[in-house]
């Protein structure tokens, strides 16, 4: 299966993916029932969770059920638990939507959402990050998860996302991230896909993020929280939810 899984996440386009999983969704949450592992977005429980991986595979991360990893898991947690995301009303843009919140963010009558991406079959807004059709101080809550490392100019996202929020507002801004390098790593000469997959962790990604990412934010002005929520969370939820132990959430606030 693991196999199955990295060939066609590597070849097949991820707006066909996106498309092709509403069909296959259903049946592989069927095959999967069981009591072992809980997605906390849904409550459904399952005997195990599939892998995900372009480059090297992660066992057991992707939830049959919503196809959430470890990343949607540990933020919604975190929006439930520690913040009025889910009752508070606000003005929410959220870049390259996850299927796994999409639905379920649109159905919130008290907030404003709007998505955006350059490609997504889901974004109601087609943007470049480097350049937004949006006005300064727009939105209370930004969500750009996993994106600015696929972004050359990852300096002028932040400026567009620092510009966009609202004084006071919030956006959760996390990136694949090597706790061990204190540096980030990047180089524009490398362009091959497999090198790309085998140096950066997937074919488009760019870089590699080190623990500099968060100085970085702040250098754009952000207030950054450097949230460890797997530490505050029971060993237990830890593990039932399938999370990633020690990942950090950047939780960012415009002063």
């Amino acid at each position: 299966m693991k196999k199955l899984f990295k060939l066609i996440l590597n070849t097949i386009p991820r707006p066909i993916l996106i498309r092709l999983s509403y069909v296959a969704r259903p049946i592989i949450s069927f095959l999967l029932k069981g009591k072992t592992y809980t997605d906390p977005i849904d409550n459904k429980s399952f005997s195990r969770f599939l892998p995900y991986g372009y480059g090297k595979q992660r066992d057991n991360v992707l939830s049959p059920s919503t196809l959430s990893l470890e990343r949607h898991r540990l933020l919604w947690l975190y929006l439930k638990k520690e913040t009025n995301f889910f009752t508070a009303p606000a003005k929410v843009l959220h870049f390259a939507p996850e299927q796994a919140f999409y639905k379920r963010f649109r159905k919130l009558k008290h907030l404003e959402y709007t998505t955006t991406d350059l490609n997504s079959p889901l974004a109601d807004i087609k943007a470049d990050i480097c350049n937004l059709p949006f006005k300064n101080n727009q939105y209370d809550i930004i969500f750009c998860n996993h994106v600015l490392e696929h972004i050359p100019d990852d300096t002028k996202a932040m400026q567009e996302l620092f510009r966009i929020l609202k004084p006071g507002g919030m956006a959760i801004l996390q990136i694949p991230q090597d706790l061990n390098r204190d540096i980030t790593f990047e180089d524009d000469t490398i362009t091959d896909p497999k090198q790309r997959a085998a140096i950066f962790g997937q074919y488009d990604h760019v870089r590699v993020y080190g623990r500099d990412y968060f100085e970085k934010l702040r250098i754009i002005g952000f207030k950054v929280e450097e949230i460890d929520y797997t530490n505050i969370l029971m060993k237990e939820e830890v593990n039932r939810y399938c999370l990633a132990q020690g990942e950090i959430l950047p939780v960012c606030y415009k002063p």
